[in-house]
């Protein structure tokens, strides 16, 4: 299996070597159980914007293409988007992110 590495944020320092299974260990070190539909609809749009464009996307993109209210992205991912849904979906640390 390949080692993980993490930044001092916890994000991974290699976004290639993400998995579904490592989204899972990511989500339980944040206090998430399980990972819904929805969890993975957002995970979803990340990582294809993340490949597509080589950033994450914009808060109103997520929710645009999860028809998902930023409150609800919240519930689902209590760090946030950047911070927790981000670092589950394997992305390195967003600019701007604290």
């Amino acid at each position: 299996m390949t080692q993980l590495e993490f930044d001092g944020d916890g994000f991974l320092t290699n976004p290639d070597i993400w998995t579904e299974a490592v989204a899972l260990e990511i989500a339980k070190a944040d206090g998430i159980e399980n990972l819904t539909e929805q969890h993975w609809a957002v995970i979803n749009v990340i990582r294809k914007n993340y490949i597509e464009k080589g950033m994450a996307p914009m808060i109103r993109t997520i929710c645009k293409e999860t028809n998902l209210k930023l409150k609800d992205i919240y519930v689902l991912f209590p760090l946030g988007p950047a911070r927790g849904a981000c670092r589950v979906a394997g992305l390195p640390k967003p600019d701007g992110c604290v």
